[in-house]
């Protein structure tokens, strides 16, 4: 058992998490509710983890990456990452618009007019904008609040930036920022230990997830879920295309950014998956610097398959009710859709707040939503896979634009992004 134990340690995570990725599958379609019931609680686990290490590692690594940059670098690096974010939620519905007026998923379907779904309310986006600052410092925290997290490591961060330069308490401010250096280092090292587990946990929620599911839900919606992997298969190639025009070497890029990828489509969850995205991006030898702040951020309001999610459920919609979309009415989606993608950041159900706030305000019926959830946990797995893929591939981005200004040491023998 010890041999086999420490074999299973020696083996690549990418290599366990694709074979727990195949193996849940089989064993939830062969096994089926059942099976995914006494399942769940490994699965469960695994999310706890995840987010049992959200706040540690947000806090510490903004704070230390703060401390290795300047208030005008940071600027420098938010203004790109939100024209990125905001650029590329754009081309993502524009692809979603495309491929499925391609193939036309939805057609030949009827409405069920007494289909009932509750929709939350989209709290809007000036209320976003105030949940960025927390009126309880233990509340952000408590609620995962992670635009509130970010908040305060950045005003925390930025006063121990500022004791450290200040002559009077110089000392003071170095003996802290080795504290909070500290724990960051810890903070790691318990992460390494969760990242054994995450196979595990990856088998379990994929079999849970197959097994409630089962073939019946898939071939019932599935040219809507093919038109939709297809979109997303299309718009990772736009991010292949974007990194190779900025010098970043994709091969390596996939290398490293294979399991945050393989654990975002099994769990459903960007900041869940952050703890792996955070250290696939310090094995890209990006500088802490910026993915401290990217990848919290992106996190939160990075969502470029949500994006084709609305841009497909729009087609799928019209489809169904018989009203093909128009020019304008696609053009329409493409503003929408990218403003609510950012706009509700956060939000429990945040899916479904994005495509019934679009359909709302382009006339299409609230009711086709309902015809999505029997597959959204299909539909949500590949979304959010391409939603952390397209937070590294940002990152990366103005991490290569950034190479002419001082970095700090990339992490060691890692191998740089470009």
């Amino acid at each position: 058992m010890r041999a086999l134990f420490h074999r299973y340690l020696n083996t690549s995570l990418i290599l366990r998490v694709s074979i727990a990725l195949v193996l849940g599958l089989a064993v939830g379609l062969i096994g089926g509710p059942q099976v995914a019931d006494w399942l769940a609680p490994f699965g469960e686990l695994l999310l706890r983890l995840l987010k049992f290490l959200i706040v540690p590692i947000v806090l510490f690594t903004l704070m230390v990456g703060v401390n290795q940059a300047n208030i005008g670098s940071m600027g420098r690096v938010g203004q790109k990452l939100f024209g990125f974010y905001v650029l590329t939620s754009a081309l993502a519905i524009v692809v979603g618009l495309v491929v499925a007026s391609l193939f036309e998923p939805g057609s030949g379907m009827a409405l069920d007019e007494d289909a009932d779904i509750n929709v939350p309310v989209n709290p809007g986006f000036v209320s976003v904008l105030l949940n960025v600052v927390p009126d309880n410092i233990f509340a952000a925290f408590t609620e995962l609040n992670l635009l509130g997290i970010i908040f305060i490591a950045i005003v925390f961060g930025i006063a121990l930036l500022k004791l450290r330069e200040s002559e009077a308490h110089a000392e003071l401010g170095e003996h802290l920022f080795k504290v909070v250096e500290a724990l960051n280092e810890v903070t790691l090292k318990v992460m390494a230990g969760v990242l054994q587990y995450v196979p595990i946990g990856v088998f379990a929620i994929v079999a849970k997830t197959a097994g409630e599911h089962g073939m019946a839900t898939i071939l019932a919606l599935g040219d809507m879920v093919l038109v939709l992997y297809i979109a997303l298969a299309a718009h990772l190639f736009v991010y292949c295309i974007l990194m190779r025009f900025y010098g970043v070497e994709v091969r390596a890029f996939f290398r490293e950014a294979r399991t945050p990828m393989a654990t975002a489509f099994a769990t459903q969850s960007s900041s869940g998956t952050l703890p792996l995205t955070l250290d696939a991006a310090r094995r890209l030898g990006i500088p802490k610097r910026i993915y401290g702040f990217s990848l919290p951020l992106g996190a939160t309001i990075n969502m470029d398959g949500a994006a084709i999610r609305i841009a497909i459920s729009a087609v799928f919609a019209a489809n169904v009710v018989g009203v093909p979309l128009d020019l304008m009415t696609m053009a329409e989606i493409v503003l929408i859709g990218t403003l609510t993608s950012i706009g509700t950041a956060g939000v429990p159900g945040a899916g479904i707040v994005m495509i019934a706030t679009v359909f709302a305000q382009v006339g299409l019926p609230i009711e086709t939503v309902a015809l999505l959830v029997s597959i959204d946990a299909l539909v949500g797995m590949g979304a959010t896979g391409l939603n952390v893929t397209g937070d590294l591939v940002g990152t990366a981005i103005v991490a290569r634009s950034e190479s002419k200004y001082p970095v700090d040491t990339a992490v060691e023998g890692a191998k740089p992004v470009g």
